[in-house]
């Protein structure tokens, strides 16, 4: 992290002081945290809350990448290219926008200041005055209960190993030489690249390559699967990679960089598809291929704790690893690698760790949100994770294009998904295309969470017009539904009477 503008060091005074003085360290914590990311911050800051004495270590930066170089620059970012967008697109509103220009340099100052300002909650001195002894330094286990940093040892009854996740690099030829970006440089740009080659179709990938697009870059995005974002509904990745090509984003599908060679200030990539190669010039290249959980360094074997260098540190469904004493939390051990999910896996933590609680991982209903614009929401089971766990669904299914605040807002291109157990109204999963996808989510998740079925949400009365009210035609499309052929020559028989 660079401390190179009046932001960037308010930053680095709040997330990693240049002259903290670590403390001498208790006789023995209840809870040392080991990482001080969302999970770790929220098991550090619950457990001191309840009067546990709490140990945190860090070695990097407080807060994490959410803070630093992911979910907030990320987000800061997005939000300025949505402007540029808008302002585009202000001509069929009737409002002239001519001349539209992107000032990238101080977009990039914007995101510097929000974050910046946003630190102060996962500053080392607020935690210091949490109660919580804060250890800026590697932590390495020096036996089941005990940790070393920085010449202190720290002993524990617990310990919660929740050292996060950084950006994985693929192994192709000259790419390290030739230098690449990640999400934890991509933030450090001052100026705007000329072309920039986003590696990669998943979240980030997408997110940053419509972006860069928007503010002005040409952007080409490389993709080995035939499609963008794999793990999402096909009708839904359909609409964001249709927005992205209107945005300007050249995609390549079902291609592969396979070797990366400087070319004075640029560089080339050869790429393969469909067996046919071509030449790619790029000013940066972005990889975003995933996350590698953050492992190394921790003498893991010394505390008895088994981990894998691609899936991280392993553990059961109250989140223990292989010593009962160390718990993992966020995205070391975890699948999904979500800010929420991190949030969420730590309050389970809280409640197995200090008060011999049975907490499962499994529990935990986690949406997910794709923030490309429009977005895709997602919670639950989608149509082939159903089919694989034997259950049968039913789909219904409302374009927003039949939304009248959608039309009126000017946003018609998404859908409200949601499936059903087959024979009831209980809802499995759902998924949201829509430009505040996000916003529409908890919804269905509190739906899904609470077991309050497809036909109770018709009863729920939605302020009018909203896209929301996708949610509530829903409902009454499943309550159609019921109405039989029989059932309703039922009806028509008593209401004739009652005429």
């Amino acid at each position: 992290m660079r401390a190179d503008d009046i932001h960037d060091r308010a930053l680095i005074d709040n997330v990693r002081p240049l002259r903290w003085v670590n403390p001498s360290p208790a006789s023995r914590y209840n809870l040392v945290v080991l990482g001080a990311g969302t999970a770790g911050l929220v098991c550090a800051a619950g457990a001191a809350g309840l009067g546990a004495r709490v140990a945190l270590v860090e070695r990097e930066l407080m807060g994490g990448d959410c803070l630093n170089v992911g979910c907030v620059p990320s987000k800061a970012l997005l939000r300025a290219a949505r402007a540029v967008a808008d302002a585009r697109g202000a001509a069929r509103f009737g409002v002239s926008t001519a001349g539209v220009g992107v000032d990238f340099p101080t977009a990039m100052t914007r995101m510097r200041e929000l974050r910046a300002h946003l630190s102060s909650v996962d500053s080392a001195r607020r935690f210091r005055d949490l109660g919580v002894d804060v250890f800026l330094g590697q932590a390495r286990f020096t036996g089941p209960d005990a940790v070393s940093v920085g010449g202190a040892n720290l002993r524990f009854s617990r310990a919660v190993i929740a050292t996060g996740a950084r950006a994985a690099v693929p192994p192709i030829p000259g790419l390290a030489e030739a230098g690449y970006l990640t999400n934890e440089s991509i933030f450090d740009l001052v100026d705007l690249p000329r072309h920039l080659m986003v590696i990669g179709g998943g979240p980030l990938g997408c997110e940053l390559a419509q972006a860069f697009a928007r503010f002005g870059a040409a952007v080409t995005l490389v993709q080995r699967a035939p499609s963008l974002l794999e793990r999402e509904d096909p009708d839904a990745a359909g609409i964001v990679e249709r927005a992205l090509r209107a945005d300007g984003v050249q995609l390549r599908l079902n291609a592969s960089v396979e070797r990366v060679k400087p070319d004075g200030s640029r560089m080339v990539l050869d790429t393969l598809a469909g067996g046919v190669g071509a030449q790619l010039r790029a000013d940066r290249v972005l990889v975003a291929v995933g996350r590698t959980p953050n492992v190394e360094g921790l003498d893991l074997p010394a505390a008895g704790v088994a981990a894998d260098a691609r899936t991280g540190v392993i553990v059961d469904d109250r989140l223990r690893t292989t010593n009962p004493r160390v718990f993992a939390a966020g995205d070391v051990c975890s699948e999904l690698k979500f800010t929420h999910n991190s949030d969420a896996q730590a309050r389970v933590v809280l409640r197995n760790a200090l008060f011999l609680g049975r907490a499962r991982a499994s529990a935990l209903t986690i949406p997910r949100c794709t923030y490309t614009d429009p977005e895709i929401g997602h919670v639950g089971l989608d149509e082939p994770r159903a089919r694989a766990r034997g259950v049968e669904v039913r789909a219904f299914v409302q374009r927003l294009d039949e939304v009248d605040r959608a039309v009126l807002d000017g946003e018609p291109d998404g859908f409200v998904k949601v499936l059903v157990q087959r024979g009831s109204d209980r809802i499995v999963g759902a998924t949201v295309v829509a430009r505040h996808a996000g916003e529409m989510l908890p919804a269905l998740t509190l739906a899904i969470t609470r077991e309050i079925g497809l036909g109770a949400l018709a009863s729920v009365v939605h302020a009018y017009p909203t896209q929301a009210d996708a949610v509530r035609r829903l409902g009454d499309a499943y309550n159609r539904t019921r109405l039989t052929p029989l059932a309703k020559r039922a009806l028509g028989a008593w209401l004739a009477w009652r005429r």
